[in-house]
């Protein structure tokens, strides 16, 4: 048996879970299905990983610059709590369910394809990092609930199996206003915020104008450059907030707040201020490489998939990461960024007023990390649906959303719940909730209340499907 998880447990961690391995491996079996020579085949599939990589290479490059605004924001408003990191809490888990976290991704992405295969879902989840979050999550609230190992790895296959067809699908009627077509969908398990922000965006956005049709002075005709308009909103935040900072917490703690993460510690004022203006233009690099990453992707994937479709699964469609629709909008992003943001501070005010002195509520504080990638996300649907006011509106909603779901989710997390950390997305916090009190019932009681639960959501997502992705609605 030990050969057995070692095996199962390598495919996880070196090759499902590594998005741009995922991507590549899926690239290539599409080529091969359309039975394209064997250099354009590896060539497909290389490009494909890069592609990947680049977004990587953004993606932490992003973190990296949002540490040390993180520290100054804490500094600055001398908030604590909790901070939703899903690389955190994955990895904390990892030490004690591993091999049942390795066997209940395997088999949920097994029973995933053949969901795709023979239901009206014809969606491939292909988001790797997220099937391994929603993965750990799974194994972590059945094994704190008290469930065999077997249940775990069957009941909590079964039910990620029908996240990753059932999500995308909720998602599509919006996702098909951002991208104009049916070729992809969303993979990625912020879905709630992305259909709250676009039914907001329906809701309020009545002849608002697009987010990329702003209307600029001559002067500041630079600014249609979404790669400067993005350098340069985060340098003004960045500066603004290290003046805060420095001003309330004085010269040595703020000067630590560089310490860590992309650097030594500030040695004066004028080192400080320069420190942080540096990190605002890393910042708009940062996402000018991911933006070409994703459209590396798309000019190899999208082709490769049509061997997919014709072949394992018909009519397939892949459902990619978050920042797959960043180029549809690039100034969404940015206001989808801020507006989520400052819906996870209101939330936090919230949380701190009434909900954790009423409930027992931790406080969620609000991580730039996610905010930006899954605000950003959400501002682009809000602004497929309602312009400027649907991209603000709709993304501070999706903030409310991930500040306030993962302290009801620490509910149900047991010693997880003492952490400081927890999964951050809202897909994960409405779910995660969601089947963590249904295990309350029992091992028996339990199993069937979860089960009912992953059956109205594959029902609802069919119904969404018929009723609504496939006539066209708009």
């Amino acid at each position: 048996m030990d050969w057995l998880v070692t095996t199962a447990t390598f495919l996880v961690n070196e090759i499902l879970s590594v998005p741009a391995y995922l991507i590549g491996l899926i690239t290539a079996a599409g080529l091969i299905a359309l039975k394209k020579p064997a250099g354009q085949i590896a060539g497909g599939a290389i490009k494909a990983t890069l592609g990947f990589l680049l977004i990587n290479a953004g993606a932490g490059s992003v973190v990296g610059s949002l540490e040390p605004l993180g520290r100054m924001i804490q500094g600055a408003t001398g908030a604590h709590g909790v901070i939703p990191t899903n690389e955190a809490i994955v990895g904390i888990a990892q030490a004690q369910f591993g091999a049942r976290v390795a066997w209940l991704m395997i088999v949920g992405f097994g029973l995933g394809l053949l969901l795709a295969r023979f239901t009206p879902l014809r969606y491939v989840f292909l988001t790797g990092h997220h099937m391994l979050f929603m993965a750990t999550l799974l194994t972590v609230v059945l094994a704190t609930a008290g469930l065999p190992a077997w249940a775990v790895v069957t009941v909590g296959g079964a039910l990620l199996a029908i996240l990753l067809v059932s999500m995308p699908a909720f998602a599509h009627p919006w996702t098909k206003r951002v991208t104009r077509s049916n070729s992809l969908a969303i993979g990625h398990f912020g879905t709630a915020g992305y259909v709250a922000a676009g039914a907001v965006g329906q809701l309020v956005g009545r002849r608002s104008r697009s987010t990329e049709d702003m209307k600029l002075p001559e002067g500041l005709r630079f600014l249609r450059d979404s790669m400067v308009a993005t350098a340069l909103s985060m340098l003004l935040i960045y500066v603004t907030m290290a003046v805060v900072h420095l001003a309330k917490s004085g010269k040595r703690a703020a000067f630590e707040a560089f310490a860590t993460g992309n650097g030594a510690a500030a040695t004066d004022v004028g080192n400080y201020l320069m420190k942080a203006v540096m990190q605002g233009l890393q910042f708009g690099i940062s996402v000018a490489v991911i933006l070409f990453g994703v459209r590396t992707i798309l000019a190899e994937l999208v082709p490769a998939f049509q061997g997919i479709a014709q072949k394992a699964v018909p009519g397939a469609v892949p459902a990619l990461d978050a920042p797959i629709v960043f180029p549809y909008a690039q100034n969404a992003v940015l206001v989808g960024f801020l507006a989520s943001f400052t819906g996870g501070l209101c939330t936090l005010a919230l949380l701190a007023w009434v909900l954790e002195p009423a409930f027992g509520l931790a406080l969620v504080l609000p991580g730039l990390v996610p905010h930006f990638f899954t605000g950003g996300a959400a501002g682009v649907y809000g602004n497929a649906t309602g312009g400027r006011r649907g991209a603000a509106l709709g993304a501070f909603c999706n903030g409310v959303l991930i500040t306030l779901l993962p302290a009801v989710l620490l509910k149900v997390l047991g010693a997880f719940g003492e952490e400081n950390t927890t999964f951050g997305d809202a897909d994960f916090g409405w779910f995660g909730s969601l089947i963590g009190f249904a295990a309350k019932a029992g091992t028996a009681g339990g199993i069937v209340l979860m089960l009912l639960a992953g059956a109205a959501v594959l029902a609802g997502a069919i119904l969404v499907q018929k009723r609504v992705v496939e006539p066209g609605w708009d």
